[in-house]
């Protein structure tokens, strides 16, 4: 019995965009964040928070779109060929939010509200359009032998544009989750005042969402309610709540860490809700990871790349996680 090449690819790409949703998220969260915050010292407070790693987090989203190009070209191909605007708007946010970083802390004072803005924008346009590209990707794409078959625009309905919106919600949490563990004082008290609200704000686009999915997709409905789906799924919602519950209690007695380790879970109680859904198609709801693989030839030579590369990155984010750990003041500098 033969390597699954493409499970393994499978893997690794999963895992990659989770490591992004979730390393990237609380730092654009804290863009989202920035109009709640007024006081310009606060502000320095929390970029300095996420400074030193937010270009290292990004790492995982390239490493996401170069397996998808060298394990799958069949769904890079159509994926970008459908979203090919969405994804544009996405990373002119990242370009925005990235030239924010290191020119807000070189500006005068006078100017530094120009960057505030940019950082604030950069981060509203790449969460939204990475939920939209989620949205559209949810909806399936449609396939005509190896090509993509719609619009430039058909990414562009209600249920995409409202998925931009909930992952505005959710990264807006999860970067007051992360300011509560790395900042005090008033900072951090104004983040636990904005994280009832948030938790709120989040459960309710969780459950509508969860609800628009099978209404509008009845073959994802069917996989959700078929035995012995429903048993695999029948968990998430649970531990939606539970895990709610208990973010709500975390957040109400000032806790320092748990917050964001439950909001890290909620993240991933949804992806593994979308993996359920959609599991093994990579271009919903036609083409499995079989179907669109390249040979095995090519899949194993990026494979070996990829098995070096992987722990490198792994070690550096832990490493640089680690270094610059614990809380952050207004002493603490960026260059």
């Amino acid at each position: 019995m033969g390597i699954d090449l493409s499970l393994i690819w499978a893997v690794i790409i999963i895992f990659g965009i989770m490591m992004y949703v979730v390393m990237d998220g609380f730092d654009l969260g804290i863009g989202i964040l920035y109009p709640f915050v007024n006081d310009s010292s606060h502000r320095d407070v929390m970029m300095n928070t996420v400074a030193p790693v937010w270009d290292g987090n990004e790492t995982w989203l390239v490493l996401g779109g170069a397996g998808l190009f060298a394990a799958f070209p069949l769904a890079y191909s159509v994926v970008l060929s459908a979203l090919y605007l969405p994804i544009i708007f996405m990373l002119m946010g990242l370009i925005f939010r990235g030239v924010a970083f290191e020119f807000r802390f070189k500006a005068s004072k006078q100017r530094q509200h120009i960057w505030d803005k940019a950082f604030i924008g950069g981060s509203l346009a790449a969460t939204f359009f990475q939920g939209v590209v989620l949205g559209a990707f949810i909806n399936g794409l449609p396939v005509e032998g190896r090509s993509y078959a719609g619009g430039p625009l058909d990414w562009l309905t209600p249920f995409s544009l409202f998925c931009g919106v909930a992952l505005v919600v959710g990264y807006a949490l999860l970067g007051s989750t992360w300011l509560m563990m790395r900042t005090g004082g008033e900072l951090q008290k104004r983040m636990h005042d904005l994280g009832v609200p948030l938790v709120w704000a989040t459960l309710l686009v969780i459950g509508i969402v969860s609800l628009w999915t099978p209404l509008a997709h009845p073959n994802i409905a069917e996989r959700w309610f078929s035995l012995p789906n429903l048993f695999w799924f029948m968990p998430v919602p649970i531990l939606v709540v539970l895990c709610t519950l208990g973010l709500l209690r975390a957040i109400k007695r000032y806790a320092n860490y748990q917050p964001f380790l439950l909001t890290l879970a909620l993240i991933f109680l949804g992806y593994s809700g979308l993996g359920i859904s959609l599991w093994p198609n990579i271009i919903p709801h036609q083409v499995d990871i079989w179907a669109a693989a390249a040979p095995p030839q090519s899949q194993g030579f990026a494979l070996v790349g990829a098995l070096l590369i992987l722990p490198m990155i792994m070690m550096y984010s832990a490493w640089s996680y680690w270094v610059f750990r614990g809380k952050v003041s207004a002493e603490d500098g960026y260059h």
